[in-house]
């Protein structure tokens, strides 16, 4: 039984608080946590193999526990319980991450693998649900203005978290006991999981009972959607497999052949949130005007140029600029993407849409760092062309600009295949390219100074 709109609307507000909270200290457990956990990775002695598994592995497994919690939600409908139980385990899972590999130093790599992925199973344990409960709380049409709030929030304290992991680490980095640093990052990423949990307690879910699972099966929910869903979904995998081509070797090229610091690292990392944060809420504009397909048109073409720029210098200041402009372009697909998933399907299949679109990404991102990991051994270091030769600092540039052209190719073969899933402004492309995060008001500071000369 629906609760009365007058009574509906009053319960919508804490949870929207809620929503927030809860990004705010998710933030805090991925700057202070997931980001480094690659890097603690390497402080174990981790192969490019076993960085690939780490990358791979977890997120394979958690969409297991993103089916499960579907069908678990059929027998115990009450959302809140399941979120909770969810992000208490994410936050009892730093115990073994850290504890488990210094205690067994032997086997530090596959038992961090081991651990994360019990954390990122009890991550994605809490997706379909957790979007579905706040999907619930919001106008289809102000989706995109608060997502990218929520996401602006989660980028300024992720970029905090960053910079103080990123000092913290170093300052154990040359110390006998550089594990401490490790330590007490992970140590504040579950303190933060933790507080996330407890929040919880004071909000109303409006739907005490949700439909949210009223297809028999996955494949007959599948077999129900529209083409252009379907097609979505087939981007959104295979631009993962190409984007995890690069992925997992990042802080390989930046910490062991780069020589960079923990601050150094971390700053790279920083600087891709700074991106997001300076360009999240317009990004959440430009959605909600033109559409989340118009906006994974844009960002769909400019993503693949990215690591393409790692061929061409190696100097700190440029590699920041690099990731700075991920940053910009990561925000805005990222936001595309989920956000199309809620305007596809209907609100009783959202939990389901979540599910199977985060599976398909997973065997994307699997197959991509597999194929990553082999591209590491079979690839030169030194491209040479006749008389020119090209000395890198490692092979993994060109790993990376493998991933580059296989993302265009994703990108030119997908997005014309679906459609925009709900009434928007119409644009010609130059438009779009116009109404661009940073572009236009770098245009318009550009263009005053003419139009006021004549």
């Amino acid at each position: 039984m629906s609760l009365p709109k007058s009574i509906e609307q009053d319960l919508r507000e804490p949870s929207r608080h809620y929503g927030i909270r809860d990004g705010a200290c998710q933030a805090v457990t991925q700057g202070s946590g997931e980001q480094y956990l690659s890097a603690f990775a390497l402080l174990l002695g981790a192969s490019p193999f076993q960085l690939s598994v780490l990358s791979a592995l977890p997120q394979l497994i958690g969409t297991g526990a993103q089916l499960a919690s579907v069908k678990l939600l059929r027998w115990f409908p009450d959302r809140k319980a399941l979120i909770r139980a969810g992000t208490a385990g994410q936050a009892l899972s730093w115990l073994p991450i850290l504890l488990l590999p210094l205690l067994f130093p032997d086997f530090g790599p596959l038992l961090l693998i081991l651990g994360t992925t019990v954390y990122f199973a009890c991550n994605q344990f809490t997706t379909p649900t957790w979007n579905s409960f706040i999907a619930d709380h919001l106008d289809e049409h102000e989706r995109g203005a608060y997502f990218a709030r929520r996401a602006m929030v989660m980028a300024s304290l992720s970029f905090a978290a960053l910079c103080v992991a990123g000092w913290l680490l170093s300052l154990w980095q040359d110390h006998a006991f550089s594990w401490m640093g490790f330590a007490l990052i992970f140590a504040i990423a579950g303190a933060a999981r933790w507080i996330s949990a407890v929040t919880l307690a004071k909000v109303e879910d409006i739907h005490a009972t949700p439909s949210l699972d009223t297809s028999p099966s996955f494949r007959r929910f599948l077999a129900g959607t529209s083409v252009s869903f379907r097609r979505f979904l087939l981007f959104s995998g295979a631009m993962h497999a190409a984007v995890l081509i690069a992925g997992p070797f990042f802080v390989l090229y930046m910490l062991r052949d780069l020589h960079l610091a923990y601050w150094g690292y971390g700053s790279w990392l920083a600087a891709g949130i700074l991106g997001q944060l300076l360009t999240l809420r317009a990004w959440g504009r430009f959605a909600d005007r033109f559409g989340n397909k118009a906006l994974l048109t844009v960002t769909g073409f400019m993503v693949p140029f990215l690591p393409m720029l790692y061929l061409a210098g190696t100097h700190l200041l440029f590699l920041l600029f690099v990731n700075f402009l991920g940053g910009v372009t990561w925000g805005g697909l990222a936001l595309g993407l989920q956000n199309y998933v809620f305007d596809a399907v209907r609100p009783e299949d959202r939990a389901k849409a979540v599910a199977t679109y985060s599976t398909i990404n997973a065997l994307g991102w699997c197959l991509g760092a597999f194929m990553g990991s082999w591209l590491v051994h079979a690839l030169p270091s030194e491209i040479i062309i006749g008389q020119y030769s090209l000395v890198l600092a490692s092979n993994l540039p060109l790993v990376f600009f493998v991933s580059g052209l296989l993302r265009l190719a994703v990108s030119g073969s997908f997005l014309r295949s679906f459609h925009e899933a709900r009434a928007v402004e119409q644009a010609p492309f130059t438009q779009l390219v116009w109404e661009l995060p940073l572009l236009k008001p770098l245009g318009q500071l550009l263009v005053s100074p003419l139009r006021a000369s004549k």
